[in-house]
């Protein structure tokens, strides 16, 4: 009996991860399709799997980041940092701009019919207090708040004062080499950890979708349709245009095929999950054991793009903003779409990279233009769809400027990993090698 549980185990560990998450997700939307709210006996499993997931999150960001900057002097963080937030920055407007595109093209709204709905909004951070947010005044805190984008800059500035101390201080040299070692010891530990959180995460998505399905109903599918066409146009056009033809392809010059090979289950996990933060771990994952992008890398890129590479958020909120004017009649003008554009990039930054933060952020961008926040209300059917979509959107953008992050630092191993695999799926002979 143990040996043909131990072997069926074995078989079902031989389906790669992606695909046995791609049929829960599929599995767990026709349950909730058939069965509707009695799907909501799972929710606790699904829960479970996102609690698991940001448990990870910040030791994963505090012993990775550490790791990283173990390996960095201070002009190649230097260098690093200002590639990662540069073309955080160019790529965040690009969306920008392809979703106010597609918002013009579309129209989506018109003829649509404004039911009202009163919005439950909260007065959003200004620019001002988001950069301000940027330094903790407690670090502990900010761990404990899960404030990733302060957290990442405390680690930074302590992983820098560390390498000053080594290198300034001989006498602390072995013993900085030593907490540094500790920490490194502590990230493949996490990643044991991570490892065994996606092996349940084929239940956590089942019973995510499955209940979330079941009590908002397929109508959040399909409710507002033009809107969630739109938006979802919008990515598709932004990962294949920016991140697929222009990173990829031009820039970092490796096959966008392989690319996504190595991005998918970290896409899967975030369209399900609709948290960058939550599916930290698993983009992490992916970019060292798929992209075999190197820590020094990734460990700074990926914690940083989580908090603050928005792509998504910049597509929907622009795309947003054009369906409420549609929907109260008042179109917006040439200049006011340029303020939605600058707004919405700039807002996406302090955009949360949790559920639900979408919507408090939207309301800076109506009262910009001064559209009324009822509108809101009325988007706030579809937000779960929509924010699956955006932060999908996201998690791709935050690889994919890791990977051409790598490529200019020599900081990718291309002879493993998804670089070696033919459209099969099946690792290809690398010359040189035995």
């Amino acid at each position: 009996m143990t040996s043909t549980v131990g072997s069926l185990w074995n078989r079902y560990r031989s389906v790669p991860l992606i695909y046995r998450i791609a049929l829960a997700f599929l599995l767990g939307s026709a349950a909730g399709i058939a069965l509707g709210e009695r799907m909501s006996v799972v929710r606790p499993l699904g829960d479970l799997f996102l609690r698991l997931l940001n448990m990870l999150v910040v030791p994963i960001i505090v012993f990775t980041l550490l790791t990283g900057i173990r390996q960095l002097s201070p002009a190649r963080l230097g260098r690093i940092g200002g590639a990662t937030v540069g073309l955080y920055a160019v790529t965040t407007t690009l969306a920008g701009i392809i979703g106010l595109a597609v918002a013009n093209v579309l129209q989506p709204g018109r003829g649509v019919e404004f039911a009202g709905g009163e919005a439950q909004s909260q007065a959003p951070p200004s620019l001002t207090e988001v950069v301000l947010g940027i330094v903790p005044s407690n670090p502990v805190a900010a761990m404990a708040e899960g404030n990733l984008l302060a957290t990442v800059f405390f680690v930074i500035v302590f992983g820098i004062a560390l390498t000053y101390v080594r290198a300034q201080k001989e006498e602390y040299a072995d013993s900085v080499d030593s907490v540094f070692e500790a920490f490194e010891v502590g990230a493949e530990a996490m990643f044991v950890v991570v490892r065994g959180v996606l092996e349940y995460g084929v239940v956590g998505v089942f019973a995510l979708m499955a209940a979330g399905i079941g009590t908002e109903g397929v109508g959040v599918f399909s409710s507002l349709g033009a809107l969630v066409l739109a938006v979802a146009i919008a990515v598709v056009i932004h990962i294949v245009f920016t991140y697929l033809f222009v990173l990829m392809g031009v820039v970092a010059d490796v096959s966008p095929i392989a690319f996504l090979a190595g991005a998918k289950d970290a896409m899967v996990t975030a369209f399900a999950t609709r948290s960058s933060s939550g599916t930290l771990p698993v983009t992490m994952t992916n970019a060292e054991e798929d992209l075999r992008i190197k820590e020094r890398v990734y460990s700074f890129a990926l914690p940083v793009g989580a908090t603050a590479n928005m792509d998504g958020a910049a597509i929907r909120q622009a795309i947003t903003v054009v369906f409420a004017a549609n929907v109260v009649g008042q179109p917006l003008a040439i200049s006011e779409q340029v303020l939605v554009l600058v707004v919405a990039v700039l807002i996406s930054i302090g955009t949360a990279g949790v559920p639900g933060a979408g919507i408090v952020m939207l309301t800076v961008v109506l009262n910009q233009v001064g559209l009324p926040l009822a509108v809101v209300g009325f988007v706030a059917g579809v937000d779960p769809i929509l924010g699956r979509i955006a932060t999908m959107n996201n998690v791709t953008g935050d690889l994919a400027v890791a990977t051409v992050v790598g490529k200019w630092n020599d900081a990718i191993d291309f002879g493993e990993g998804v670089w070696t695999r033919g459209a099969s799926g099946v690792a290809d002979a690398v010359p040189g090698d035995d």
